[in-house]
């Protein structure tokens, strides 16, 4: 994976500030969170040389922030017991901040709500979005835009599934 990061030099032209990998990624055992930026809210100085994802790695953004990352899931091995599924949900939840998410996980262990509006893009693999009520399963390019609902991601596949996402901080009524 490949960020580019735009800025101005000291006299206002445009030039790349960053050209890298991810500053920061967590979970790859179990296909991984890769941040690619983020904000807090406040101005953003375009001639500075921050590497805004370089951060400890956290669910959701700050107040009025926002994350852009990339996110990996494998498959989920065959014969794996459901408590072993949930401690291990648990402890990935909290490594990033946000065991209080996991308000209901009765139909499957990652589900969680944020408040955040998330808008997620497939690229590639076969994964299914869980809702309380519903579910719906995506092919590549599809797009989901997450309005703050109890959800979870799993993959059907035998391969890796890469998605992307934004996302940002709300007020949910």
């Amino acid at each position: 994976m490949r960020r580019i990061i735009t800025g101005h030099d000291k006299s206002g032209k445009s030039i790349i500030t960053i050209d890298g990998p991810p500053a920061r990624s967590i979970g790859e055992d179990v296909g991984g969170l890769f941040e690619i930026w983020n904000t807090d809210g406040k101005a953003i100085d375009t001639t500075d040389e921050v590497d805004r994802a370089d951060s400890e790695i956290l669910l959701s953004p700050p107040a009025s922030g926002t994350k852009f990352r990339y996110f990996q899931i494998n498959p989920t091995p065959e014969g794996v017991p459901l408590e072993v599924l949930q401690t291990a949900a648990a402890e990935a939840f909290a490594s990033v901040g946000a065991a209080h998410y996991r308000v209901d996980t009765s139909k499957h262990p990652a589900m969680h709500k944020t408040n955040t509006i998330d808008y997620i893009i497939l690229l590639k693999g076969n994964i299914t979005l869980l809702l309380d009520e519903d579910e719906v399963r995506l092919k590549p390019h599809d797009v989901v835009v997450q309005r703050g609902t109890n959800h979870a991601w799993v993959n059907n596949g035998a391969e890796p599934a890469l998605l992307i996402a934004v996302l940002i901080d709300s007020e949910l009524k």
